[in-house]
């Protein structure tokens, strides 16, 4: 069996901190992954049948949306949970693997398969309670998560985009890269500001990826009502006035009154 790299005093922890309270669930990391990847180091990512009745494929990022109920509400809301490998500090797919394939990398933590030792027997997949392998039917070979290893050190790159492609595709900021083995970087300030958290902290796995909290939903109920400020009665702040309820379906008076009101606003 793969034996794990002995740790080391303030050892390099690459990884993401994904924020369940702003991931809209787009799947644009899901996409942006797929692309990247089905060119770099775990090229090919194969689909079978894509749309068809049964489509299969390769996947390294995959996102679930899951219908929760606050404590003390009535209603429900949905939250998206983004999955992918959490690169372990202790993995269990890398301890159970006969031929070394699966290893993690001593100089930063990131969690791999090397394709050409692989022999697809799949024992990695079983081990992994986060369900984060994915099996390549096409060659044989296990898959998963390289935190994009083959763009995050690519000097051909801006230093703005060496980080992973599903961090550089989140429209909502979502998803966040460093080093987490470093108590001052931004990604650690970040998980210790919003109390993040492992996944399955109870398997002893200790994952390297952490995961945000969903806020508590902020609305009527939650909320008092917040009070709009008082108009200071210049010419635009009424114009502004008069747009509002013109749009509202209340218009203040007719055409004549907006090109008076601009006639004002000359001045």
């Amino acid at each position: 069996m793969t034996s794990l790299p002995t740790p080391q005093p303030n050892q390099k922890k690459l990884g993401l901190v994904i924020d369940l309270d702003t991931c809209v669930g787009c799947q644009a990391c899901v996409t942006s992954c797929k692309e990247w990847n089905t060119q770099g180091y775990s090229a090919p990512l194969n689909d079978s049948d894509s749309y068809g009745a049964d489509p299969s494929g390769v996947w390294l990022n995959r996102v679930h949306g899951y219908e929760v109920k606050e404590e003390g509400r009535d209603d429900t809301r949905v939250v998206h949970f983004p999955r992918s490998c959490l690169h372990c500090e202790t993995p269990a797919c890398v301890t159970v693997c006969p031929t070394g394939a699966s290893y993690k990398r001593a100089e930063d933590g990131i969690v791999l398969v090397n394709p050409d030792t692989c022999i697809g027997c799949k024992l990695c997949s079983w081990a992994c309670p986060y369900g984060a392998r994915e099996y390549d039917y096409s060659h044989g070979v296990m898959k998963k998560c390289t935190l994009c290893v083959d763009r995050i050190y690519n000097t051909n790159l801006e230093p703005e985009d060496r980080a992973p492609a599903c961090v550089k595709a989140c429209p909502t900021g979502a998803r966040h890269f460093g080093d987490l083995g470093d108590p001052e970087s931004d990604v650690s300030q970040l998980v210790k500001a919003r109390d993040g958290f492992d996944l399955l902290p109870e398997m002893n796995y200790k994952p390297v990826n952490k995961y945000l909290p969903p806020r508590k939903r902020r609305d009527a109920v939650t909320s008092a009502a917040i009070a709009l400020p008082k108009g200071d009665g210049s010419a635009m702040d009424r114009l502004f006035s008069w747009a509002d309820k013109f749009l509202s379906g209340k218009p203040a008076g007719t055409i004549a009154s907006l090109q008076d009101m601009s006639d004002k606003l000359e001045g």
